[in-house]
């Protein structure tokens, strides 16, 4: 059988969104690969391969050839590729300090000593360094890219800058040639080293606020211990998070973060999970506790077992699923995608028409006309703000939202969430506290003790959050578990053993008709009354005989009843579903003042109530943490699990609310709403800049004002433009959810 692999890699040396098509393009194209996607703003590549067929060192090799490197050493990805981007951003500001000095003495010789004898040859010596040393990546790229029948934004540098330097030595070398003809014999080095001194500096500017971009991953890899003190023999010793293993004793003191998750083996202490639940206050942790990679132990010492180390923990999860989804797509980027893929062939084709057209028109005595006008085209069009419209808004849309406990998995249910107009919300965990305690024990004829026993040990299997709550109430009375001959779990309506050739069984109502057991006139009116006052009841029978009714209170949170409100305000219709009895439905839905409920739902009921919804034209959302949930939460529009719950909800969920806030909410749903508007308006100014900057470049204003754009201010606007894009980005981190 085949298995598919989804990994992250970091890309080096993309400038643009023709870059990252072309990365994109040639990994889609190996054998193997499944599919492939390339986020230009966090520079990396999110691919699905069978890693039977390709590996990662070919994916490599196959991006290499096209002028780009690939990260494929997963422990030390980001430390790569922060020390690479480093490495990187110095070698540009060094290239573009020197691109300035000498571009501005010739930018100046060429405005106002023109007619000075032998000035042109100073030029032309001036230009070398900026050519050959400052602009010298664009050379080398665009070749690599022609070799495979691709292009770039470095391709538009290399020729504009290539075209005005090369016509320039022609002139310096053979002046002749246009004096024999009766024309004067132009030089433009200034266009030339201006044009990149401008680049470099959008380029520049650019990296720098990508850099803050990816801000929220790096916090989040901030939290993560380098070392962590292991005992051996009786002796500490500190080693490097990578070396530790499965087993290892590791000994934390106060004031240190935890570093791999594990469970306490000796000492108790308080410990601060804010970072990973959200939630303040401190958590007492005991002897066989579970601490977490990445929270910080307040006042105790003590010594835990590791069990997940590496990319196994909690916080490694968390910050792989930022960065898968960071370097996802939304719906709208495909069509950006086709737009750029076609955008450098097309800015060549118009730039070539430029000259034509004004060599038709004008004759040979606008050959420099002409050829200014081709240039300008070639460097104000402007793949960057297209390109970086998109991923630049959803990596700080996403990165705000993991500051603030909101894990979204893609981009699409970032961008879908804002449309959903129907909220549906489990009750257990999700409205209410999820920390059920048993209020009272109704008995009925044929209780005896005995069978305190055997509850207890059936509910011992169960992890239902009720089933909790009865064992710790058991388990306080100082009962102890009976010996049960069989197990059998009955989804959404309870659990059912077998002991000493007898039938019992524990759970909703519905359990209860499956057996025929009946509720005494004698207990009726008290489970009314119970399941009226927003109680849960568990039934706990033999046979077809009811022995009992657990009354267990789960409190609503007063952010429950205030999420609700907020998001009522903002229209949204809101459906508690429970497999919870009815009255404690109704009990809990008018808390809370919801829309509508559903009681006594099973997981099958719970789905079909999200496709009726479906049916009637709304776009639903699903909050549940439970396994029960995890049919209705795949198919809903989207689904949100909330973090305290269970492993297999936050899997299927595409929205994670780390705490058991469900305030977190309607924050989820702005920051969608706030996020979709910033890669609109992003889209908007990057397709008008370039529909009105390319006309105008052309030579369109000619003909009647005698406008023709210099390309030095052509290369100034597009370096102004790329960068504009990633600050309006930014500017979210800003604004409150």
């Amino acid at each position: 059988m085949s298995k598919i692999t989804k990994k992250v890699y970091p890309v080096m040396g993309m400038h643009c969104a023709a870059c990252a098509n072309n990365v994109e393009k040639i990994v889609k194209k190996q054998e193997g690969v499944e599919d492939a996607s390339v986020n230009l703003a966090a520079a990396v590549l999110t691919v699905d391969f069978n890693s039977d067929v390709v590996s990662p060192e070919q994916l490599k090799d196959a991006v290499m050839k096209i002028g780009f490197d690939l990260i494929i050493d997963e422990d030390n990805s980001m430390e790569e590729q922060e020390e690479a981007e480093h490495s990187y951003y110095e070698q540009l500001q060094r290239k573009t300090v020197v691109a300035w000095i000498f571009a501005l003495p010739v930018a100046f010789m060429g405005m106002f000593f023109m007619d000075f004898p032998g000035i042109n040859w100073w030029m032309l010596v001036l230009s070398l360094p900026v050519l050959f040393y400052s602009g010298h990546a664009f050379y080398v790229n665009a070749w690599k890219q022609a070799k495979h029948f691709t292009s770039n934004m470095d391709t538009l540098v290399a020729l504009s800058t290539s075209i005005a330097f090369l016509f320039s030595l022609f002139n310096t070398l053979y002046p002749r040639f246009w004096y024999e003809q009766g024309l004067e014999p132009h030089v433009y080095y200034e266009a030339a080293t201006v044009i990149i001194a401008f680049v470099l500096v959008g380029k520049l500017m650019e990296e720098k606020a990508k850099g803050k971009t990816s801000m929220a991953i790096r916090k989040l890899m901030g939290l993560q211990p380098k070392t962590a003190r292991i005992l051996r023999d009786g002796k500490e010793e500190d080693i490097l998070i990578s070396e530790l293993k499965k087993g290892d004793k590791v000994s934390v003191r106060p004031g240190e973060r935890v570093p791999v998750d594990g469970l306490i083996v000796e000492g108790d202490t308080f410990i601060d999970e804010s970072m990973i639940s959200g939630e303040p206050i401190p958590v007492e942790k005991k002897l066989n506790d579970k601490v977490l990679a990445g929270t910080i132990n307040q006042n105790g010492a003590f010594v835990m077992s590791a069990e997940k180390v590496g990319r196994e923990t909690v916080l490694a999860q968390i910050i792989r699923m930022v960065q898968e989804a960071q370097g996802s797509k939304a719906p709208v980027q495909r069509i950006v995608d086709k737009v750029t893929a076609v955008f450098v062939p097309t800015v060549l084709a118009i730039a070539i028409l430029t000259f034509i057209v004004w060599m038709i028109v004008g004759g040979v005595d606008d050959f420099s006309y002409a050829m200014l006008s081709a240039v300008s085209v070639l460097v104000i069009a402007c793949p960057c703000a297209l390109g970086l419209a998109t991923p630049t808004a959803l990596m700080v849309g996403i990165g705000k939202g993991a500051e603030a406990h909101i894990l979204i998995k893609d981009a699409v249910a970032l961008e879908q969430m804002r449309k959903v107009d129907t909220v549906v919300l489990d009750k257990t965990g999700t409205v209410t506290e999820g920390r059920p305690t048993v209020t009272g024990w109704l008995h009925d004829a044929g209780w005896v003790n005995e069978h305190k026993g055997i509850l207890y040990a059936a509910e011992l299997k169960s992890e239902h959050p009720l089933a909790l709550a009865i064992v710790e109430e058991l388990k306080k009375d100082g009962n102890k578990p009976a010996i049960i001959d069989s197990f059998e779990s009955r989804t959404g309506r309870g659990i059912v053993v077998t002991r000493g050739g007898k039938t019992y069984w524990a759970g909703s109502h519905r359990l209860l008709n499956d057996f025929g057991a009946k509720v005494s006139d004698l207990l009726k009116s008290m489970v009314e009354e119970y399941e009226r006052s927003g109680k849960s009841l568990v039934y706990f029978g033999e046979e077809s005989t009811l022995l009992a009714v657990i009354v267990i209170s789960d409190k609503v949170k007063p952010t429950s009843i205030q999420a609700v409100k907020q998001m009522q305000a903002e229209g949204k219709y809101v459906v508690l579903l429970t497999g919870d009895g009815h009255l404690t439905a109704q009990n809990v839905a008018g808390e809370i003042n919801a829309n509508r409920f559903i009681a006594e739902a099973l997981p099958d009921d719970k789905e079909n109530v999200i496709k009726e919804l479906q049916r009637e034209g709304r776009l639903v959302a699903m909050v549940g943490d439970g396994i029960n949930d995890s049919q209705a939460l795949a198919r809903a529009d989207v689904s949100i699990a909330m973090g305290k719950g269970t492993d297999i909800a936050m899997d299927v969920a595409m929205v994670t609310l780390m705490t058991s806030d469900l305030l977190l909410l309607p924050k989820a749903f702005k920051l969608s709403r706030k996020t979709v508007r910033l890669i609109h308006q992003n889209l908007f100014w990057a397709f008008i800049y370039n529909l009105i900057g390319i006309p105008i470049a052309a030579g369109i204003l000619f003909p009647m004002y005698g406008i023709l754009l210099n390309p030095m201010i052509a290369s100034a606007a597009m370096a102004c433009s790329s960068v504009s894009v990633v600050l309006n980005s930014l500017s979210l981190n800003w604004r409150k959810l």
